[in-house]
């Protein structure tokens, strides 16, 4: 079975990228399985896509190995685009979960239900050493809930509730939602690439 490391330390997100690439016979591992510890890399680009190059490219040229990365965020029309790439320091640099609901829903506390269209967003990029980075980008189209909802999933997943449904993320099953999320949709696209290359 091949090997593809996640360049993540965030469970939640490892398990959905496991169970995804499932499919194709290829043995997902993360940051938290290497006995060297790894330090967090500084993430300053301007785009999701930028984020995801600049973490896959990193722990691939430091290990060697292929390395896929994402970076995803949450969108809110009506605040401009934000939380966007800033979405897991939104209201601290603790990467606060429920701290960035509270603010998220604060801020949307007068707009009315029409108005609190939102999408999450992924950009997967997969780096190989000596080797150009192919990245795509997928979405989740929804809106914001007024309150918390369900108890599934991780960080904005408990006031998202995605397009044609009226549950938030955080009230989907796992199946349910590894079929719709945006991390799904943005693999779908490289989807024929990794059948390719692996």
């Amino acid at each position: 079975m091949k090997q593809l490391v996640i360049a993540t330390k965030n469970a939640g997100k490892v398990e959905e990228f496991r169970t995804m690439f499932a499919n194709y016979n290829i043995e997902v591992k993360s940051l938290l399985d290497f006995e060297q510890p790894i330090g967090d890399i500084v993430e300053d680009g301007d785009s999701f896509e930028e984020n995801a190059i600049i973490k896959a490219e990193a722990i691939a040229e430091k290990f060697q190995i292929p390395v896929a990365a994402d970076d995803s965020g949450l969108e809110i029309d009506a605040l401009g685009g934000a939380p966007g790439i800033y979405s897991a320091r939104y209201a601290g640099e603790d990467k606060n979960d429920q701290k960035n609901l509270e603010k998220v829903l604060h801020e949307l506390k007068s707009t009315p239900a029409e108005e609190r269209t939102a999408r999450f967003v992924c950009a997967v990029a997969v780096a190989r050493p000596g080797l150009s980075t192919f990245v795509k980008r997928g979405t989740c189209e929804g809106t914001i809930a007024e309150a918390p909802r369900g108890n599934e999933g991780f960080g904005y997943d408990p006031i998202f509730i995605p397009l044609h449904s009226n549950r938030t993320m955080a009230e989907h099953s796992s199946t349910e939602k590894n079929s719709i999320s945006h991390r799904k949709q943005a693999i779908l696209k490289i989807e024929e690439w990794i059948q390719e290359h692996f």
